[in-house]
Order: C-alpha cells, then sequence, then structure tokens
C-alpha cells in the first residue's frame, strides 16, 4: 500500500491504533530499497492481515521523511497506537525481516487478554505472571462474580501497579466493611458517585473506625482505591485531573 503526506494520518497513525503498520521509507533510485522490499511484503503476507505493510517514497513526501528524520533509506518504522514502536535502517537479510515482524504479533497472553473471558484471562496470566495488566484484568472479572478473595489472590505481587493496588485495597476495605456503598455505585458505573462517598469515608477515617483498622490505615487503603480507580481514566480526563485535586485536598 502506498502512503502520502495527505493519507499517512488514515492509513498509518489512525489504522495503526487496530493493527501494527509498518513503513518502509524509499526511493526508486535506492537499490537496497528494491532488494528489502520483497522480504517487506513476503513478511507481511505470512501474516495474514494481523500486520499492514505501507510504503512511502520519500522523494515525493519529503515532509514524512523529515517528521520522521529518515536520514538513510531504506528506514523502516513499525507503528503501534500511533508511535513508532520499533525501527531499522538498511536492507536487512530475510530471516531479520522475519525476526522485525515477530516482534510486532501480539503474543498468546495479548491474544488471551483480547478475549476478555476469566478463563482465558486466568490462563494468560499463568503465562506472563509478571504482568500487571493481567492480573488487574482477572482480579476484575472475578469482581463481577463476587469472588472478592481470588481477586485478591490475582494482584497479589503487583502491589507497584495502581489498579492493582487499588483493587486489593477496595478487598480490604470491603473486609472491614468500610466503602460498601462507594463500590457497589462503582460496579454499577456511577464512578463519579462512588468515588464521592469514596472521600467522604477518608474523611470519616480520620476520627477512627469501627474496623480493626487504625485511622492511618483506612486512610491509605481509602486513598489507595481512590487512585486505582482514577487509574482507569486517562490521566487528562477532566474527572481524573478534579478527583486528583479533590484527594490532595482531603489527605492535607
Amino acid at each position: 500500500m502506498d502512503v502520502t503526506e495527505a493519507t499517512f494520518q488514515a492509513e498509518v497513525m489512525d489504522r495503526s491504533r487496530e493493527l501494527p503498520v509498518v513503513v518502509d521509507f524509499w526511493a526508486d533510485w535506492c537499490g537496497p530499497c528494491k532488494a528489502l522490499s520483497p522480504a517487506l511484503e513476503k513478511a507481511e503476507a505470512a501474516r495474514a492481515g494481523k500486520v499492514v505493510l505501507a510504503k512511502v517514497d520519500v522523494d515525493s513526501n519529503q515532509g514524512l521523511g523529515a517528521r520522521f528524520q529518515v536520514q538513510g533509506i531504506p528506514a523502516v518504522k513499525a507503528f503501534r497506537d500511533g508511535a513508532v514502536v520499533d525501527e531499522f535502517v538498511g536492507a536487512l537479510p530475510p530471516p531479520k525481516v522475519e525476526a522485525f515482524f515477530d516482534g510486532l504479533m501480539p503474543s498468546r497472553a495479548d491474544e488471551l487478554l483480547a478475549a476478555g473471558d476469566e478463563l482465558s484471562l486466568r490462563e494468560a496470566a499463568e503465562l506472563e505472571p509478571a504482568r500487571a495488566d493481567l492480573a488487574v484484568a482477572l482480579a476484575k472479572a472475578r469482581l463481577e462474580r463476587g469472588a472478592e478473595a481470588e481477586a485478591l489472590e490475582a494482584v497479589e505481587g503487583h502491589e507497584a501497579d495502581f489498579a492493582a493496588a487499588g483493587i486489593a485495597a477496595r478487598v480490604r476495605l470491603r473486609q472491614a466493611g468500610i466503602g460498601e456503598d462507594a463500590f457497589a455505585r462503582l460496579d454499577a458505573g456511577d464512578r463519579e458517585a462512588a468515588l464521592d462517598e469514596l472521600l467522604a469515608e477518608l474523611e470519616k477515617a480520620r476520627n477512627g473506625t469501627a474496623a480493626d483498622l487504625s485511622p492511618e490505615q483506612a486512610r491509605d487503603l481509602i486513598r489507595q482505591a481512590i487512585v486505582g480507580v482514577l487509574s482507569d481514566l486517562d490521566p487528562g480526563d477532566p474527572t481524573a485531573r478534579a478527583y486528583r485535586r479533590k484527594l490532595s485536598a482531603a489527605l492535607d
């Protein structure tokens, strides 16, 4: 597929949010470009629509060459989610081209994550136990069926991840009888009401709780739960910004 400055946004940047796009920056006078092209085309064909190959003639599209700092050709850049994630310069031999394409393919765990059911998520987490995103997805699936102890088990060892820590805090708070209304609202899809409830619980915990938690322990768990909820939002989301400010004020 030939891509120009006019079509690059749609064919490469936008499409890369659906699947990887490999862009071959080339020119007709470039011998190594012509030598590399068959290997790129073969690698694309072998992956049956899971990777797209786009070609940019740098002589006709000098703005794209400058934008992506193409200083030598052939220059091959792989895009995912609108950004360059891998690249090489020069005519690599076919085995290395194949390895380059392989590195862009979703792993078995990624495919299971996309499936989304609990059985698939459990297998994914077993395949790549270090990945917090898989642990969080599995924990959420378990929460949906009310299996809080199993959800807590899923995120153990991922305390450095905000979403995982938030789920663990949620389970421990529920076990202590704190924030039940907030989490019910969250499960019902009313995120802002849930956050307001948690902020209210944070203030109440200053004076202690009926649970077997110190005020400091309760407030820290509530803070983690709030941060976990906010971690599901884009950092620039107005709701995320507003509640981060409210949380900061409540912690003062």
